[in-house]
Order: C-alpha cells, then structure tokens, then sequence
C-alpha cells in the first residue's frame, strides 16, 4: 500500500477531525473542520477560549483522526496522526493559509476575525506521524505508519 498516496486521495472528501490535547495529564478530545496543504499539514479555526486551545497553548503535542462513518458491514478506513499544532499568529500566515479554509466556506474575512483576539484563530499542525488503519484493501486489518516529519 502507497500510504501517503492513500492519505492525499482520502482527506478531499472528509470535513471533520478529531482532535486530541491533554494538559496534566487531562486528555481531551474535540471535533473540527479541517483543511490541508500540499505538505499535509492539518489547519483549523478556533477561538482562543475553547479547551483544546487553550491546551495547545500550554502542550503543543496533539494527536487525531480522520475517518468516515462506517456501517456495520462497511470495511473502514481511517488516517490517523501525531504531531505539534500552534496558533498562526501573523497577518501574513494567515493571509497565505485562507486559500486552504475555502473547502470549508471560510474567506478573507475569517482572516480579519483573527486579528481580534476574541474571534476565530487559525491554527497549525505539523505533522510528525501519519498512520493508515485499512481493512478495504487490507485482510486482516492493517495499520500502516508514514512518518512525516516535512519540517522547514
């Protein structure tokens, strides 16, 4: 199996990750619309105020998936991934990862809301590790590891 070939074919079609923070040894877990870039860094919007941002803000080490819903006959998949997720704190970072946002709806006005600390931030992750846990080409059931360290 092309493991990052099926995650660059598998992320088009999927709105939704979950997200996993933990702070003290207190995880958490929450679910987030999500866009990409050619690299596969993950990106989301949030306000400040939300638990896992404030997690990442104290421990930037995050983990997720990415999966569908599947029936009970449904053979799944699901991309799972760790790695460091930061809030994108410039004007300009911002301004060059909207284009990702307009999957999900967002436009440039979503980068004039993140310049007022109370609306929505946008946040990176890097990804470190991306595993594939398949059983539609897979028998049995297979967990491939991609490491993904693309750090600039």
């Amino acid at each position: 199996m092309n493991t990052e070939q099926v995650i660059r074919d598998y992320l088009p079609d999927i709105l939704h990750m979950s997200l996993a923070t933990t702070v003290n040894n207190k995880p958490w877990v929450c679910e987030l619309h999500f866009a990409y870039d050619d690299d596969l860094n993950l990106y989301f919007r949030s306000l400040a105020s939300r638990r896992h941002s404030q997690d990442i803000a104290i421990n930037p080490y995050v983990a997720g998936n990415i999966v569908t819903q599947h029936g009970i006959t449904d053979k799944p998949r699901g991309v799972y991934f760790e790695g460091t997720a930061k809030k994108i704190e410039s004007d300009s970072e911002r301004a060059a990862v909207i284009k990702y946002f307009k999957r999900i709806g967002a436009d440039e006005a979503a980068v004039e809301e993140a310049k007022n600390p109370d609306g929505h931030q946008f946040y990176k992750i890097t990804v470190l590790d991306y595993y594939v846990f398949d059983a539609r080409e897979s028998s049995p059931s297979q967990k491939y590891h991609l490491t993904w360290s693309k750090l600039a």
